[in-house]
């Protein structure tokens, strides 16, 4: 495979796993104040995202994909709120585990890759668009 198609896949790749990073701490984000319905139940836990790099045959090189999107083992923290309905006997309501500051962080930095990814399209569609250019004028 001829290395603009090749960078064309990796960074493919690349917008696959920001996007699907994106949609996590969107989830995370939506759910940031979501409790138990059952008094001292568990509320939503945040989930977290990891990567690998995978070596693809076809184009010689690593594409990045998703290695696993798992729950953050962390402990809750504990409200006092004895009038809500997920509040335990001593009046305690578990919130989730998710820190909205961390979030905006990650989506910032999530977004940041996704625009590189995307420039790396952008001029390797522009590479070979010249290319073309280059071979009719030569015809």
């Amino acid at each position: 495979m001829d290395p603009l198609s090749a960078s064309l896949k990796v960074a493919a790749s690349g917008l696959q796993a920001q996007s699907e990073r994106m949609q996590v701490v969107s989830e995370n984000l939506a759910n940031a104040k979501s409790t138990s319905d059952i008094p001292g139940g568990d509320p939503y836990r945040r989930k977290t995202i990891s990567f690998v790099a995978e070596l693809d045959r076809n184009i010689g090189g690593s594409v990045v994909e998703v290695g696993s999107i798992a729950r953050d083992p962390t402990d809750f923290t504990l409200e006092f709120n004895p009038g809500h309905e997920a509040a335990d006997e001593r009046g305690y309501v578990k919130m989730p585990n998710v820190n909205v500051l961390i979030e905006m962080a990650d989506m910032r930095e999530a977004n940041r890759g996704y625009e590189a990814n995307l420039q790396v399209i952008k001029q390797a569609r522009e590479l070979i668009s010249m290319t073309i250019d280059l071979m009719r004028s030569q015809s």
